[in-house]
């Protein structure tokens, strides 16, 4: 089952930027696109479930009109579906939101989703139109810059991740109160993301904390982050202001900062329309939280990418921009008959990540600020 457009051609394209940007270096990322999408469902073993995600979060179900995806991937999830659908929760919550789905339009759905906060709604069955991201520019180093990361789970790690590989010092920043999901998630995985990153905690809440948080940022070339702006706000954040001083600002949402969409990587991948279809047409997930790995990707190329006036920038990288890109053109495979499928294969991690929090004196003492 071929899924519609290119992503796979895609995803080996910013790839190649990347390796053009590092080309002569100390640190050259030479990395299989392609590859990356698969590289978590490698080291899992996780393989094709049809409706069901692969990691088993997220599932597409019919509504009046067509199909929903619907996730649930966080503790508080089925509690807000039951409110979605107007129901208690209990034991026969999910054949109670199969039929409320069933009897109800995919618009609807949307606009209850947003309301309520939910990562999922109606799959999109036509290509979108206009969608583009931010052109590349001219392939940079990063080589010894300071890369401040607060992003989790997969995308912005990656971002991140390739950052390091290039010879960027990666501080990963977490809060006492929101560390990184993925740290309970594969190991293995978790240490390929973040192998050689330092690992840095602070709490916002507390006014020492916040102080070092702002003057970790303010001496950052880069930074990732994965928040809506008045999360960032309350941390006394200023993205604009940073760039205003130079800094490359990578932010990564599930549909912009202006939206109040959230969304994970299967949920924002069917929305879009990246699913393929079985012979029955009904619709079947594409690859593992497939707009994870593009939307870590295709921030990494565009931090290795020279800003146009050589200042800061923000760059606004929405999932579902980047899964609407790689459906605009071509399909990947349309001329591959007879050619040898080929199993999922993961990079191996260059060191077990750091433990969390685990140097943030070292960090903050290098740097000249304050230790809380």
């Amino acid at each position: 089952m071929m899924p519609p457009g290119s992503a796979a051609s895609w995803a080996a394209r910013m790839a190649d930027h990347i390796a053009a940007a590092t080309r002569g270096s100390r640190h050259p990322v030479l990395v299989d696109g392609a590859r990356l999408l698969a590289e978590r469902a490698a080291l899992t073993g996780g393989t094709r479930r049809g409706s069901t995600s692969v990691g088993g979060s997220c599932r597409l179900l019919p509504t009046l009109d067509g199909w929903a995806a619907v996730s649930v991937a966080r503790t508080d999830d089925p509690l807000l579906w039951s409110a979605l659908i107007g129901q208690e929760l209990d034991d026969r919550f999910p054949e109670r939101l199969e039929a409320w789905l069933a009897s109800h339009t995919g618009g609807e759905l949307d606009e209850r989703v947003e309301l309520i906060g939910l990562a999922g709604g109606s799959v999109r069955t036509e290509a979108p139109r206009g969608a583009q991201l931010a052109p590349l520019g001219r392939p940079r180093s990063v080589e010894g810059s300071l890369v401040v990361d607060f992003s989790a789970l997969w995308a912005g790690p990656l971002c991140a991740n390739l950052l390091g590989l290039a010879g960027a010092e990666v501080v990963k920043v977490e809060t006492p109160a929101r560390p990184d999901g993925a740290r309970h998630g594969n190991p293995a995985f978790y240490d390929l993301l973040h192998g050689g990153h330092r690992s840095v905690v602070l709490d916002p809440d507390d006014a020492a904390g916040r102080a070092a948080l702002q003057a970790l940022v303010r001496r950052a070339d880069f930074v990732i982050e994965s928040s809506r702006p008045r999360a960032l706000a309350r941390f006394g954040l200023d993205a604009a202001a940073e760039v205003a001083r130079g800094c490359v600002w990578a932010s990564i949402t599930a549909a912009g900062r202006s939206s109040q969409r959230v969304g994970f990587g299967d949920d924002v991948a069917a929305v879009t329309g990246l699913v393929a279809q079985d012979a029955t047409g009904i619709p079947v997930f594409c690859g593992d939280a497939i707009a994870d790995p593009l939307t870590g990707l295709a921030a990494a190329a565009l931090v290795f990418s020279e800003p146009t006036d050589g200042g800061g920038v923000l760059w606004d990288v929405a999932m579902a921009d980047v899964v609407a890109a790689t459906l605009v053109d071509g399909i990947d495979g349309a001329d591959l008959d007879g050619v040898p499928i080929e199993l999922p294969t993961a990079r191996t991690p260059t060191c077990e990540a750091s433990p969390s929090g685990s140097d943030t004196a070292a960090v903050l003492n290098r740097l000249g600020i304050s230790v809380p």
